[in-house]
């Protein structure tokens, strides 16, 4: 299955991700409860999308290989 808008928004939400942990462990800041609220509705929607988006992307080591990777 090729749906590249699935990936994209999953890459962009897992980065998010990953940039608002990389402020806690350098400077203990989470951007996300800073903006959001420490643990809001809105916070924890956020950080379920985050995990799901995290659980989706591990269908990329089903193309890491390359000898199935279709070829645009």
């Amino acid at each position: 299955m090729n749906n590249r808008a699935l990936d994209c928004i999953a890459l962009t939400i897992a980065i998010i991700g990953a940039l608002n942990w990389g402020l806690i462990g350098i400077f203990d800041f989470n951007l996300v409860s800073f903006i959001f609220g420490n643990m809001s509705w809105i916070t924890r929607i956020i950080y379920t999308l985050v995990g799901i988006s995290g659980i989706y992307l591990f269908t990329f080591y089903m193309y890491a290989g390359g000898r199935d990777r279709i070829r645009d």
